[in-house]
């Protein structure tokens, strides 16, 4: 059994995901357009048919999927949050930061009780992280 997120976007899920796979050290294992589904010319109009109907982002044997929401459909995520751990207090500082550029910072990165490094925001594309280094303190 896999469970796999799912990330919804309003018409930037490509730049979302170029920016995942460039971030994380992944590689987009798959990417299809509306417009490039069967019968996508007939169904959707010329604005939908460039938007992502479906990829997959590969990270370290994990994965996301995301698409954009056809017209009007769209609705922000509620409810989830995407976790990332990392063993490197650095590499997670880095990662939170490039994530909340342009974005909200919900808990700035810094040390917790459970972890040296963790942090919580919602990045430009109104996608929710949490980002957590692996560790305990001594």
């Amino acid at each position: 059994m896999d469970i796999i997120p799912h990330l919804n976007f309003n018409g930037q899920c490509k730049e979302a995901f170029d920016f995942y796979a460039r971030l994380l050290d992944g590689e987009i294992k798959f990417s299809t357009t509306w417009g490039e589904m069967p019968g996508g010319t007939d169904q959707f109009p010329p604005e939908t048919q460039k938007l992502i109907m479906h990829t997959t982002l590969e990270v370290d044997g994990d994965f996301i999927m995301g698409a954009d929401s056809p017209p009007g459909r769209y609705t922000e995520p509620k409810g989830m949050t995407i976790s990332i751990g990392v063993k490197s207090k650095d590499k997670g500082q880095k990662i939170f930061n490039a994530l909340s550029e342009g974005g909200n910072v919900m808990m700035p990165f810094a040390e917790t009780f459970w972890s040296p490094g963790f942090g919580m925001c919602v990045d430009r594309f109104g996608i929710p992280w949490m980002v957590n280094t692996e560790g305990h303190h001594q």
